[in-house]
């Protein structure tokens, strides 16, 4: 009996090739787009959760309160980590990290320039990243060891035993190789090549660790059976006890945020998470939700569109003795035999597209075939697309009567008609919705690319600063100078395109009780550093190049003199930093957009300290080829940076990454919105052909009589046309709503007007029309003697 139905159902679909072809090929694309997403959500729900502390890893975090408003920020104290051990109860271990950055890494005659993480001895206990060699409680206790990952082991040290082999870093001091880490995976939060003693940090580079300096990271894992709650509670007032002066300016108090938040929830607001990452996996959720719902709409109408010739088969089928069941399973397996094959085609489609998508999305998914959970969610994933997409026509076809079928008086009218004309709506109400998404979210990006920045970005290239470039910093300046395809050279705390410091101002004139204040600070080396980036000064003057001066003086930005309110800005005093030092205002520069370019320009000051200094900034002299001047700055590096290679980043670049996300969430709902139009017009297509073929010899009757070709077209198009502009009129209002309210996290965005709502809908339409001209101009086109001769 079951093969009975399996053989029926194969041969419906042979039948009508055409249709199946149009079922199948538009299911497949859906269920490739849902799959992709799923396996782009489920990445992203993945992160860290591979290590086993997972559920007890916890950041220390503080909030400070800033003229009302609640700062929250990741960066603690060194002392922290003591005081953590000693008074708060519950915690396990505790370390401290740095940011990450960049250091160069020689191994005898190999040299490496890779990003690791500086960590106290406890790193691997809380983050238990498995160690191929060495214990993790042992392996960073000396502060002159490091430990490797495998492939940063290889290449350094190829197939010798890495253990105890001496690797030099950042040409300044020897570490020995004391453990090696297995690779970290891409869904890990940190991403490191090697791990440093954050001792060595502190005691050779003489780090700041008093109270106040927020320098670091705090990480704590929590005991098994500690409460979250009390032991946040626990730790929230130390501030005020331990850094009575940052807790007296800003309020300061701590707190912790589970590892479960830091990929998907790292957004703050007033003190609460606001969201972050998980916004956007839930919209993407709910296209590939739609996507696949607009592929199961066209099957559900195709299927129901066909429904007068398999009436007859329904009938007879009846008539010999088969109940309503009997045929529901009948259509519900057809239904599960096309989304099989569909599926099966949609697992070649994104297999084929993953390394594209992964390029795109800076992800590394991958299909995991050995894993039979994924197999068994894939087995539900087929059976409700089947059923979604077969339901509706199984017990639609199934509900014919046979006498009124085989008497030849069965009449569909309103029953399939109606519910397929809303069904056309719902599909092209979410494609729409999907096109007017694509264009807000380029418009918000352009909008904020568009944006003055307040320094030049072309030609303007830099270098990560080294410990040997920084000591023979003069020279190579003069060097680079000397080579003529540089115009001008500085080097800063920070490049032109961030604020990596922010310091709480303690005073200044007219500041009023209880006022706080916090700059962005950027410390420059030398007097090129305005003339270099191209900010504009509009007061007073900039640093003179002279350590002996320039170090009581300040340069203020447009928005710190706003917000201190100075009429006049030049030779004021103020005092951020130690308690007895005072700095004198020298100039004022136009505001630049350092930070994020969604936002408000933050208040920021310049200060003069040439050892601080991470930086190296030029700018190319005029109509020198970008080749040219690459192959003239190699050598000169080379020479004063002996130990690594020349690496170098256009400003420009830099600055078009601040867009990264957002241009990424746009190409995305791009290419989404694209193929669920693709989908809707199959659909479209299938059904107008099906429409022009049930009313072939009406057709032929008309022009018969005298109806022209466009009066035919218009016949047979004017119905979808209006299914188009009611979807439009559907669309407008909901994703205004939701647009309007994603853009409120923009401080710097546009309003969503009224044309690109018309010019959506204009182009919704213009698709419509196009795809179903074809079968409408054919039909109207075709011979009315051979239509009626039929008859």
């Amino acid at each position: 009996m079951l093969l009975n139905y399996f053989k029926t159902a194969w041969r419906s679909l042979t039948n009508n090739k055409a249709y199946s072809a149009l079922n199948i090929f538009g299911l497949a694309i859906g269920m490739a787009v849902a799959l992709l997403i799923g396996l782009w959500v489920y990445y992203q729900f993945s992160f860290d959760r591979f290590l086993p502390g997972y559920q007890h890893t916890c950041q220390v975090m503080h909030k400070t309160v800033y003229n009302g408003d609640i700062l929250t920020q990741r960066s603690t104290s060194y002392p922290l980590a003591e005081v953590l051990k000693k008074e708060v109860p519950g915690i396990r271990y505790v370390v401290q990290t740095d940011w990450t950055a960049w250091h160069g890494l020689v191994a005898k005659e190999k040299k490496l320039y890779l990003n690791g993480v500086t960590a106290g001895p406890d790193f691997l206990k809380v983050f238990e990243y498995p160690l191929l060699r060495g214990k993790a409680g042992d392996v960073l206790n000396d502060m002159h060891s490091i430990v490797l990952t495998a492939s940063t082991a290889k290449a350094l040290f190829g197939d010798t035993d890495p253990l105890d082999q001496i690797v030099r870093l950042d040409n300044q001091t020897d570490l020995k190789v004391t453990g090696i880490l297995e690779d970290v995976p891409s869904n890990s939060t940190f991403q490191f090549n090697y791990i440093v003693p954050l001792n060595y940090m502190v005691k050779v580079l003489h780090w700041g660790t008093q109270w106040g300096n927020n320098s670091f990271q705090t990480f704590v894992s929590l005991e098994p059976h500690a409460s979250f709650d009390q032991v946040s509670a626990n730790m929230r007032m130390l501030l005020k006890k331990y850094s009575v002066e940052e807790y007296s300016i800003a309020k300061s108090e701590l707190f912790m945020q589970p590892m479960s938040q830091w990929h998907l929830q790292a957004d703050f607001k007033n003190g609460v998470v606001s969201g972050g990452l998980l916004d956007y996996v839930k919209m993407f959720s709910i296209i590939g939700l739609l996507v696949l719902l607009i592929a199961c709409i066209n099957f559900m109408n195709l299927s129901t569109a066909r429904s007068e010739k398999r009436a007859r088969e329904v009938g007879i089928r009846k008539a010999i003795g088969s109940h309503r069941n009997d045929l529901v399973f009948q259509f519900l397996l057809e239904s599960l035999m096309i989304t099989l094959i569909s599926f099966v085609i949609s697992l070649v489609l994104v297999q084929v597209t993953l390394p594209s998508f992964n390029a795109l999305t800076n992800s590394n998914i991958r299909i995991p075939y050995d894993s039979a959970v994924f197999w068994g969610i894939l087995t539900v994933y087929v059976l409700l697309t089947a059923l979604l997409a077969g339901g509706r026509p199984a017990f639609y076809l199934s509900s014919f009567q046979p006498v009124k079928v085989l008497k030849g008086t069965l009449h569909t009218g309103k029953a399939a008609v109606l519910p397929r004309k809303v069904l056309v709506m719902v599909q092209f109400t979410c494609s729409v919705a999907l096109m007017i998404t694509t264009i807000v979210i380029y418009q918000q990006i352009q909008y904020a690319k568009d944006r003055p920045k307040g320094y030049d970005t072309q030609r303007l290239m830099m270098t990560d600063n080294s410990p040997d470039m920084n000591h023979n910093y003069d020279a190579l300046k003069n060097d680079l100078l000397q080579t003529g395809v540089v115009s001008s050279v500085t080097k800063s705390s920070s490049p032109v395109t961030g604020i990596w410091v922010t310091n709480n101002i303690r005073e200044w004139q007219g500041k009023q009780p209880g006022e706080s204040l916090e700059l962005g600070t950027t410390a420059v080396s030398d007097a090129d550093y305005f003339k270099t980036t191209g900010m504009t000064v509009i007061a007073g003057r900039t640093f003179a190049g002279n350590l002996a001066s320039d170090t009581d003086y300040i340069v203020l930005n447009e928005s710190a003199v706003k917000r201190m309110r100075f009429k006049d800005p030049i030779n004021q005093i103020i005092r951020w930093n130690e308690p007895k030092k005072t700095q004198k205002v020298i100039g004022v520069v136009k505001d630049a957009l350092m930070g994020s370019p969604y936002s408000s320009v933050p208040p920021c000051m310049f200060l003069y300290n040439p050892d601080w200094a991470n930086v190296i900034t030029y700018r190319l002299a005029p109509g020198v080829p970008t080749d040219k001047a690459i192959a003239a700055l190699t050598p000169v590096f080379n020479k004063h940076n002996p130990f690594y290679s020349y690496r170098y980043q256009f400003v420009n670049d830099a600055y078009a990454d601040k867009f990264g996300f957002e241009t990424l969430v746009g190409n995305l709902a791009g290419v989404f919105a694209v193929l669920a139009i693709f989908i809707s017009c199959l659909g479209l297509f299938g059904l107008a052909a099906y429409m022009a073929e049930q009313r072939t010899k009406e057709i032929g009757i008309r022009k018969v009589l005298g109806a022209s070709i466009s009066q035919v077209w218009l016949l047979l198009s004017k119905d979808f046309v209006v299914l188009a502009v009611l979807s439009c009129i559907a669309a407008a209002p909901l994703t205004w709503y939701l647009l309007h309210r994603w853009l409120q996290q923009y401080e710097y965005r546009i309003n969503i007007s009224a044309g690109v709502l018309f010019v959506t809908a204009l182009g919704a339409v213009a698709i419509t029309i196009v795809t179903v001209s074809f079968q409408s101009i054919r039909a109207a086109l075709a011979d009315p003697v051979k239509s009626l001769k039929a008859e």
